[in-house]
């Protein structure tokens, strides 16, 4: 009797994700001179490759535009040779930072002679679901590989031919190098079962980090069974104080709305001190105009400025990633407080105030990842903590919180020696 039986097929999730793990081991015992010779070598690589990744651009920007995907997200999503040479120059800037693989973080002896080390050690297989934004893929592929992390990428179909052109590129430059290719994995299935299958792949996948707008984050944190790192939506506010300078208040606002409005950092409502707003409202409203800046506003701001369309209850907790702001105003400090703690998405905000008491009790009391006196809100990026890139931009509160640089794609072991030592 002969039996037969059908070969069972492995998912492409699957396979990679297999492929990530036998590599994890393999990449943690890289050194740093190992690890950033392969940075660099993927650095060099993306300029080199330059025209071939815009081209790959080209196809994802004209599907965009064929399916009606507004300017600011098409913005979001394209390259150009500046964005490859910076996205280059992050890793780059990611070979000169502390590799933390083997810090000792504490050290210490029992009693009974014990001796215990603390130390970082990579979380193993890393797997990242975004959206849009390619930069993302190679951010991710170098904070991980730097961390002794193999890394698996599930980026939006959106960016599908640039995804896979990049990664192409980085994978053509690992060949020349110790890290194993295996250790950066993207998915090309763009079918949602892809996302359902890779938050599910508990013992392949240590680690998931989804990016991206609210439904996408909430879809992870409430469906994955592997362990997420929350990297929130961003509702982030800009209030400016009743004592605040007219000049620094307009050029934080509008630096924290139109810089690059597509992105979690950028401002969506602007929250402004009653007796600023009777004495410069208007003016305000006119920078934002200038801007092509649709703003939407509460009773009172629409009261004194007549053409600021009238704000509905569901957008005061919309992240809109496009010219659109609004406006409110308030009566106090207080105020403002309150209206963040409802519609906050503890992202970042920002107070512009000459009033260093005030100053204080913002920094103090609003719960979010980071929170700003004078400055503007677009700063909530690793680049510009000085991080070299970022893996995201956590708004939970355990593991990590804000954005996330080499030290939060770690865990740690303690390492124990004895000489005999049992247990009585």
């Amino acid at each position: 009797m002969t039996m037969t039986s059908q070969a069972h097929t492995v998912s492409e999730t699957v396979q990679k994700a297999t492929l990530a793990k036998k590599a994890a081991p393999r990449l943690g015992l890289l050194t740093t001179e190992q690890k950033n010779k392969a940075l660099l070598q993927m650095a060099d690589a993306l300029v080199a490759e330059a025209p071939s990744i815009i081209a790959a651009n080209g196809e994802d920007l004209q599907r965009g535009r064929e399916n009606g995907t507004s300017e600011a997200l098409l913005d979001r999503l394209a390259l150009n040779p500046q964005r490859i040479e910076a996205m280059a120059d992050g890793l780059r800037q990611v070979t000169h930072l502390t590799d933390p693989i083997g810090e000792t973080l504490e050290s210490f002896e029992r009693p009974n002679g014990l001796q215990i080390r603390k130390i970082r050690v990579p979380l193993g297989v890393v797997a990242m679901i975004y959206e849009a934004r390619p930069n993302v893929t190679v951010d991710a592929a170098g904070l991980c590989l730097k961390t002794g992390n193999a890394v698996v990428l599930r980026g939006s179909s959106s960016a599908l031919s640039s995804n896979k052109r990049i990664v192409e590129v980085l994978h053509g430059a690992l060949a020349e190098t110790d890290v194993p290719a295996d250790a950066l994995q993207l998915i090309v299935d763009p079918s949602r079962s892809s996302v359902d299958e890779l938050m599910k792949l508990n013992g392949l996948i240590d680690v998931i980090i989804p990016r991206g707008g609210a439904a996408l984050i909430n879809n992870v944190v409430k469906n994955a069974s592997v362990p997420v790192i929350e990297t929130g939506a961003g509702i982030c506010h800009t209030y400016i104080d009743e004592s605040a300078q007219l000049e620094m208040a307009l050029q934080i606002a509008v630096n924290a709305k139109v810089q690059r409005p597509s992105v979690c950092n950028s401002m969506e409502t602007l929250l402004v001190h009653r007796a600023f707003a009777e004495r410069h409202l208007g003016l305000v409203a006119d920078q934002f105009v200038q801007q092509r800046v649709e703003l939407r506003g509460d009773a009172n701001a629409r009261k004194l400025v007549p053409a600021i369309n009238e704000a509905s209850a569901q957008d005061w907790d919309t992240e809109y990633n496009d010219y659109i702001l609004n406006v409110r105003v308030v009566d106090s400090l207080d105020d403002a407080l309150e209206h963040i703690r409802a519609h906050s998405t503890m992202h970042s905000e920002c107070i512009v105030t000459e009033d260093a008491a005030n100053a204080a009790r913002f920094l103090q009391e609003v719960d979010a990842a980071a929170v700003y006196h004078n400055a503007s809100t677009r700063f909530t990026d690793g680049f510009e903590f000085g991080f070299g890139a970022e893996i995201g931009i956590s708004t939970q509160k355990l593991h990590a919180r804000g954005p996330m640089g080499l030290p939060e794609l770690t865990s740690i072991k303690y390492c124990v020696t004895g000489s005999g030592q049992i247990r009585g």
